[in-house]
């Protein structure tokens, strides 16, 4: 269902510094993958963006990105592309207003989307999940994970509380689809959310 988490952008700011410091002049790094690595995060790591983890799988002859595995040896090319990223990452660090601007951009972007999922799911607020007990710990767990809760959370074609794709929601957005339709994919998949997060925490992908 999604093959790589949704970073928040202290996190991406952060991994990009560290990015930089450790590799900025190595053209080829062979890392050992550990638990809860994504190819997503490895690529904001080692370049600065999100967009080189087709690069990283080609690389490695990945047939499906979302399928890493703990202690398996990855072979990283940069070509030196990661040392671009160096200033736009060191810059925030000392400056305060490049700070600052990054704080007040982001409210700019996210407030329609929560916009018009209020307006949506104001209407249509009737549906119940059957999860209950564990299943329904099982279920908050893998929203934390993949949106920290948040039913307008983004990340590429990934949207909402349990990051499904617009081919799973169909458009609807609303707070009510988004449950039924995480629902309905969990027990079509793996029959439940406790075998989901079980999944999840092998995979860090459900």
């Amino acid at each position: 269902m999604k093959f790589f988490k949704s970073l928040a952008l202290s996190t991406v700011a952060l991994v990009g510094f560290v990015a930089y410091t450790g590799t900025a002049n190595a053209d080829e790094i062979n890392y050992t993958i550990q638990p809860n690595d994504t190819l997503s995060e490895l690529s904001v790591k080692y370049f600065g963006s999100a967009d080189y983890v087709n690069k990283i799988a080609e690389d490695n002859n990945i047939a499906n990105p979302g399928m890493i595995y703990v202690g398996e040896t990855l072979v990283i090319n940069t070509n030196g592309e990661v040392a671009t990223a160096a200033p736009v990452q060191q810059a925030p660090v000392e400056q305060a207003p490049a700070q600052e601007a990054v704080v007040e951009q982001a409210p700019v972007q996210q407030a329609p989307a929560q916009e018009a999922v209020v307006e949506q799911a104001a209407p249509t607020t009737t549906y119940t999940s059957s999860a209950s007990g564990s299943e329904s710990a099982a279920k908050e767990w893998i929203a934390q994970k993949e949106s920290s809760g948040s039913y307008t959370a983004t990340n590429g074609q990934y949207y909402g509380r349990y990051q499904l794709t617009n081919t799973y929601l169909n458009g609807d957005y609303s707070v009510e689809n988004q449950e039924r339709v995480a629902d309905s994919y969990v027990q079509n998949r793996y029959g439940s959310w406790t075998a989901a997060q079980a999944f999840w925490m092998a995979n860090g992908w459900y």
